[in-house]
């Protein structure tokens, strides 16, 4: 089937399989590996990407049901070489480790911090809580969240 997205800013059109999943699609097709193949069940959120500005579990969606909408992944966030201020708080607080989660994690924060730019703790806790890490303690995670709220609303 025909499909066409815009990936990050660009317009695109692809022929894909009707059953291959959004972030297959992203990896395999349009070459993006930054969003991840976690569980493939929708429990860790590795695959996070915005989905017509939400945060979905790319692993959930069809490539085919994409057809029309606008796709931020990972890749996405940065613009002209520098990083966005989610990204840098994750690099300036320790909020990765092995970075496999980071990610999920990061569009999880972008949405959350569009939604609510000045979150609490609490809030911030809740915004990531759809995605699973098994290193850092989440602690240097929040950190970054805070740090990044903090670049953005200053």
């Amino acid at each position: 089937m025909k499909i066409e997205v815009t990936v990050n800013g660009e317009h695109q059109s692809y022929d894909v399989e009707p059953r291959m999943l959004l972030v297959h699609f992203l990896r395999d097709v349009v070459g993006l590996t930054g969003t991840h193949v976690g569980c493939e069940t929708s429990l860790c959120g590795a695959c996070s990407v915005m989905l017509n500005g939400d945060a979905v579990k790319s692993c959930t969606i069809l490539a085919v049901q994409a057809d029309g909408a606008e796709i931020t992944t990972i890749e996405g966030l940065a613009q002209n070489g520098e990083l966005h201020p989610i990204q840098e708080g994750f690099w300036e607080c320790h909020g990765l480790q092995c970075g496999f989660c980071t990610p999920g994690m990061i569009i999880a924060a972008h949405q959350l911090l569009e939604r609510n730019p000045k979150p609490s703790e609490a809030d911030i806790r809740r915004g990531i809580e759809g995605n699973l890490c098994r290193c850092t303690g989440y602690q240097h995670i929040v950190d970054a969240v805070q740090y990044a709220s903090k670049k953005m609303t200053t």
